[in-house]
């Protein structure tokens, strides 16, 4: 971990091709690093110039007067690998290479790479990018980044795999007063990776909690390990928010081309951070929302939730981005119903959304709020707050904010409008409960909270131990899978897949192989019908995609008609396909699920196991 404080609060600095160019790389990120000059040494190098911004500028780092515990490169990629030697022989331990032009670069830029990365490796060198902004730490008075605005101080750790949206992100976030523990631009992350920045702010004080965009976990097997054990260890105690493009296509081709990332299968990926205890958000600007939400210890048990509006159209705003997420209203009890009935006037909605009319004033909002509080089926309360009516927005806000203190379940509140809500906006934020604009930004936050709690549920579940002696399964299966590759096939039949379930002892309907009809008939009267039929072919993997299929026949009849026509259709649909007769096993009468189970080795992610809806509709 100390290597890696070097990158956030080091007690020297060397910045390689600094420059007094306005606008150059080198004069932006010396521009950040005198900000801090009182902290740390700050050594400019640069043969062309002898000062620079008032600091002397020494013509490389071998004429140091000591050894700089982080070096900075801006210069261009073909003389990087030169420098990174340097910094091996001089002793240095931490390198931050802003340069482009590398994984991205194609063939030379892989090259250079591999000559850097060897040398870091041979010496013990940790290094962040290449291809980054670099990292920056408020609270230490250190920006060794080309990030033209220095954040304020705060709690949230912004780790960020694009550099120009990072930047984009941190002007956006100062506009809004939201400050920083740390930002880090990751870039190519040939290093310092995702787990090693979360293992290290889960240990920082000043961190509560971590926002990641990424665009790829990392470049090995064993980085994808270092993010799902770094974040299983620190998610229950700072949550952990994550962007990850890449959902189509097109937006992993345009992050492959800008990185040199393999973005993986997206399902992948949320079957990664479900199990890390990890929240996956849609938007930028979700990042800081759950940010401020998720470190509370009031979640949400399920996902529905109670609404409490003066106005009927924001609740349907509301309730139509609650079920679009797949949350639900809370059905209220009729003992809620009959307590509002008591509190509220003849003609409240009587159902969920509770409306509680236009004329409703703070006493009724605080009323109708600590009523459903009571209520089992309500996990939690968004409140929706239109200026109308008796109501003061500032005497509302008060009275949520007092319930909320003693309430276990969350508290979210919307107050629409500007003006009018600006000072309970502000009591809300001082007592930190979560308030919107809008209704829809509500709701999906409170999902958000709902999915972060059942994250970390996952955290603790344990798989149990099967009492089982797996080596003679492992045998059969390579018996099975040798005498495949001895065919020259690449996928197992029917026959042989049931086999090798069976060894495992695992139910199947076991097929029997009939080269022609006379033999499949002979079959069927042995099993006994009805029976379904299935072409068998080592080239058709979807049979009923190419009518190989026959459910629930009868009678020898249908039979020999059904093997006919599955005949005609295969070698129409595939031609090319070798045919090598049917499987004949008996119709499985009643059935509760039609499942599909199998495994794939993802270029990122490694072995991954792949369950869900089977039959026609699985596509794997």
């Amino acid at each position: 971990m100390s290597k890696i404080n070097s990158f956030f609060d080091p007690k020297s600095v060397a910045l390689v091709g600094a420059s007094n160019r306005p606008g150059a790389i080198g004069n932006i990120v010396l521009e950040n690093l005198i900000i801090g000059k009182d902290k740390r040494k700050v050594y400019p190098i640069n043969p062309k110039y002898e000062t620079l911004l008032d600091l002397k500028c020494y013509p490389n780092l071998t004429s140091l007067p000591e050894v700089p515990e982080l070096v900075i490169i801006t210069i261009n990629a073909e003389n990087v690998p030169a420098i990174v030697e340097t910094c091996a022989e001089i002793g240095t331990k931490a390198i931050t290479i802003i340069s482009a032009g590398f994984k991205e670069a194609g063939k030379a830029g892989n090259e250079r790479l591999d000559k850097i990365m060897e040398i870091c490796r041979n010496n013990g060198i940790r290094l962040m990018g290449p291809n980054c902004l670099g990292s920056m730490r408020p609270c230490s008075d250190f920006s060794g980044s080309f990030a033209r605005k220095i954040t304020k101080s705060g709690n949230i750790a912004f780790l960020s795999q694009s550099g120009a949206l990072g930047a984009a992100v941190l002007d956006w976030a100062i506009s809004r007063e939201i400050g920083f523990s740390a930002f880090v631009s990751v870039g190519s992350m040939m290093d310092v990776d995702f787990g090693a920045l979360i293992d290290y702010f889960g240990d920082d004080p000043e961190t509560k909690s971590i926002i990641i965009y990424m665009e790829t976990i990392g470049n090995t097997l064993e980085s994808v390990k270092n993010f799902m054990s770094a974040a299983r260890g620190f998610a229950r105690s700072k949550p952990i928010i994550v962007i990850k493009p890449g959902k189509f296509q097109e937006s992993i081709q345009a992050a492959k081309s800008h990185t040199g990332a393999l973005v993986g299968d997206d399902a992948y990926y949320d079957a990664v951070f479900n199990r890390a205890g990890v929240v996956r958000v849609d938007e930028v600007s979700d990042l800081f929302s759950c940010a401020a939400i998720l470190d509370s210890t009031k979640l949400p048990k399920e996902q529905n939730v109670a609404i409490i509006t003066n106005a009927g159209g924001p609740a349907v705003l509301a309730t139509d981005a609650l079920i679009a997420k797949d949350g639900k209203l809370s059905v209220i009890s009729p003992e809620t119903e009959k307590a509002l009935n008591e509190v509220l006037p003849t003609f409240w909605s009587k159902s969920n959304p509770i409306d509680i009319l236009g004329d409703a004033d703070a006493e009724r909002y605080t009323k109708a709020i600590e009523i459903a509080l009571k209520d089992p089926a309500i996990n939690g309360i968004v409140v929706i707050y239109t200026p109308q009516g008796a109501a003061n927005a500032t005497d509302v806000a008060k009275g949520i904010v007092k319930i909320s203190k003693k309430s276990t379940k969350p508290i979210l509140t919307t107050m629409m409008g500007s003006k009018e809500v600006a000072g309970a906006r502000q009591l809300f934020y001082a007592n930190k409960v979560p308030t919107y604009e809008f209704p829809e930004e509500a709701m999906t936050s409170y999902l958000y909270m709902y999915k972060y709690a059942r994250n970390l549920e996952s955290l603790y579940q344990i798989p149990e131990d099967i009492p089982f002696d797996t080596g003679i399964a492992k045998n059969h299966l390579k018996t099975i899978i040798n005498n495949a590759v001895h065919k020259g096939e690449t996928l197992l039949s029917e026959e042989d897949s049931k086999k090798f379930l069976n060894t495992y002892r695992i139910g199947v309907s076991f097929p029997f192989f009939a080269r022609d009809v006379e033999l499949a008939v002979a079959t069927a009267d042995s099993v006994g019908y009805p029976i379904v039929m299935k072409i068998q072919s080592p080239d058709i993997s979807h049979k009923s995609d190419v009518g190989g299929v026959a459910l629930n026949i009868k009678t020898p009849q249908q039979l020999q008609q059904a093997y006919t026509d599955m005949m005609e259709t295969v070698k129409k649909k595939a031609p090319k396909a070798k045919i090598e007769g049917v499987t004949v096993q008996k119709m499985v009468g009643k059935y509760d699920y039609e499942l599909i189970i199998g495994s794939k080795k993802d270029a990122t992610l490694g072995p991954v196991i792949i369950f869900g809806q089977g039959g026609i509709e699985a596509e794997y």
